[in-house]
C-alpha cells in the first residue's frame, strides 16, 4: 500500500509541475501580445496625432489639396514651400529623414525642448505628453525614410526661391502700451 501512496504522491507532484508549466507558458503569451498591442497602439496613436494636429499641413506636400486623402507613403517628406518673414525663410523639414537619425530617447529629449523659427508651433509639441511624443516617433519611424531633405533655412535679407509665403507681421507694441493694455484688460470685468 505504501508503494501506491508513494506513486500517488509522485503522480500528484508531476501533475502539479505540469500544471504550473502550462500556466507559465500561457501567461507569457498575453504578455508578449500586450507588448505587441502596445506597440501597435502607439503607432496608431501617432498616426492619429499626426493626422489631427496639423503636422501634414506643412510637412506633407499636397496634403491639404487632397483634403487629407494623400496616401501615408507620401506623408511627412518635408516641403519646398518657404515661409518668409523677419526671421528669414524657414521650410518644413522632412521628418521621415530627420527622425531616422534619432533614437527614441533622443527624440523625447529633443521634442521636450523644441525651439524653432516661425511658423512651427513648437510650443504645442513641447506641451504634449511624453507618451504622445513617443507615439509620434513610433509612427514616423514605421513609415521609414523617404524623400529628400527640405531646403535649408535662409537668414533675413535673402530672397528665397519660389514658392514661398511672405508673412508681414504688425509691429510689436511699445513696452508702455503693452503694460497699459494688460492693466486695462485686468480691470475689465
Amino acid at each position: 500500500m505504501s508503494l501506491n501512496i508513494r506513486t500517488l504522491n509522485y503522480s500528484l507532484l508531476l501533475l502539479a509541475a505540469l500544471t504550473l508549466a502550462g500556466c507559465q507558458a500561457e501567461s507569457s503569451k498575453p504578455a508578449a501580445a500586450a507588448v505587441a498591442d502596445s506597440s501597435a497602439d502607439l503607432i496608431a496613436r501617432g498616426e492619429y496625432l499626426i493626422r489631427t494636429t496639423g503636422c501634414n499641413d506643412c510637412h506633407t506636400v499636397g496634403y491639404a489639396e487632397s483634403q487629407g486623402t494623400l496616401p501615408k507613403a507620401e506623408w511627412l517628406k518635408g516641403s519646398p514651400l518657404g515661409y518668409n518673414g523677419p526671421w528669414g525663410t524657414t521650410y518644413a523639414p522632412n521628418l521621415r529623414l530627420r527622425l531616422q537619425e534619432m533614437t527614441e530617447v533622443q527624440w523625447l529629449e529633443f521634442s521636450a525642448n523644441l525651439r524653432t523659427r516661425p511658423i512651427m508651433p513648437d510650443f504645442a509639441v513641447r506641451t504634449m505628453t511624453a507618451e504622445d511624443r513617443r507615439a509620434i516617433f513610433r509612427f514616423v519611424q514605421s513609415l521609414g525614410p523617404a524623400g529628400q531633405p527640405a531646403p535649408k533655412y535662409l537668414p533675413p535679407g535673402q530672397t528665397p526661391p519660389a514658392p514661398y509665403f511672405t508673412l508681414v507681421l504688425p509691429p510689436a507694441p511699445a513696452p508702455a502700451q503693452a503694460t497699459e493694455k494688460a492693466v486695462a484688460s485686468a480691470q475689465t470685468p
